[in-house]
């Protein structure tokens, strides 16, 4: 019996182990001088001014819009394909969450249909660069600067993605980045914000430590804030990990090519990823019909899989249950995750097409 071939693979290896071990001998274990080492490093690489590592992905969208004055009342537009904190940290604010439907071939927003969607109450608009896909950038300025929002990227799945205007998240107000573990690096949990404003930079370091800059020591409350840290030991993993970052990005390029390439006379409709523009596939996905028999046939085969999770508009609280969005269902119902990550084996990757092309419905 061949061994189960997991949905996703990532690995944390001995440097990674070593570098944490050096930071609790030096007691570097909250967040401190291994954190802004790190935040540089990110700086560097992804060519902007201000990195602020924070406790996660979730948590750096949360704190943007409270940086840039979310408050109840206001609305923010989002695509109905994204992960629920997106909603959920507009929806925390009092703020209401607007839906805008996917593209027709890529489950990232339609920037064609945001302006219809903007009126006196709208304040902010979050593309969602869903499996390092660009969302169409200068549409979305556009209407942003004629309506004077803002925009915040959510590039949780977009490390490392590009497209002609450069690293994807870095080309708004704010972008938010994940380092959760079925990302392209991960520190098991965590996140960061950046931006190339010094204004927003200083407001996201103090909603991060409970509204202040120098939480040791703090003079008065000036703003609402919570506690948002990140961690030296998360830090120590995360110095590592972007080392890594361009072997990575290779293997998950030519895991894409070789799923691409061997299925596409079978079932599985690949999801499209825009590898010449510089845009990186984390996860492999799908469109099949039949989508449960097809997971229960490769499950039989110990291939492990995963359903594209619920769009927006199914949470009740939401408010938009009613209104159709006929892109993002469709990739709702028939959308999987085939065998991914950075560390995948092509031979397992193989064997899962292999499997596919012969499994008979």
């Amino acid at each position: 019996m061949m061994n189960k071939i997991s949905w996703w693979r990532t690995n944390f290896g001995d440097d990674e182990i070593e570098h944490v071990v050096h930071s609790m001998r030096n007691k570097n274990i909250s967040q401190g001088p291994v954190t802004k080492e790190f935040e540089k490093s990110l700086s560097d690489y992804l060519e902007i001014k201000h990195v602020i590592a924070v406790s996660n992905g979730s948590s750096a969208i949360l704190i943007a819009l409270m940086a840039v004055g979310i408050q109840p009342g206001d609305e923010v537009i989002i695509p109905n394909r994204t992960w629920i904190a997106t909603a959920h940290a507009v929806h925390l604010l009092g703020a209401k969450v607007i839906l805008v439907d996917t593209e027709e071939n890529r489950p990232i927003i339609d920037a064609s249909l945001i302006e219809e969607k903007v009126n006196s109450k709208t304040k902010a608009i979050i593309p969602v660069h869903m499996n390092g896909r660009s969302c169409d950038m200068s549409k979305i300025k556009e209407i942003a600067n004629k309506y004077n929002l803002f925009v915040i990227e959510d590039a949780a799945q977009a490390i490392a993605s590009r497209n002609s205007y450069g690293y994807l998240g870095t080309q708004s107000d704010i972008g938010c980045f994940s380092l959760s573990v079925a990302k392209t690096i991960s520190t098991g949990q965590g996140g960061f914000a950046v931006t190339d404003d010094d204004l927003l930079a200083n407001k996201i370091r103090a909603i991060r430590t409970h509204g202040v800059e120098n939480v040791k020591e703090p003079k008065e409350w000036p703003m609402p804030g919570f506690n948002f840290r990140f961690t030296d030991i998360s830090a120590s993993i995360g110095i590592e990990q972007l080392k890594k970052l361009p072997e990575r990005i290779k293997n998950l390029r030519h895991i894409y090519e070789v799923y691409e390439r061997n299925l596409k006379d079978s079932p599985f409709q690949i999801i499209p990823v825009d590898l010449k523009s510089g845009e990186i596939p984390v996860y492999n996905e799908f469109l099949v019909k039949n989508r449960e028999r097809w997971e229960e046939k490769l499950a039989d085969s110990e291939i492990e899989t995963r359903s594209f999770y619920p769009s927006i508009n199914s949470a009740h609280y939401i408010g938009q249950a009613k209104e159709k969005f006929i892109n993002s269902e469709l990739f709702s119902k028939n959308g999987i995750y085939l065998p991914s990550g950075p560390d995948q084996k092509i031979l397992s990757i193989k064997e899962v097409i292999r499997a596919i092309n012969n499994i008979i419905l």
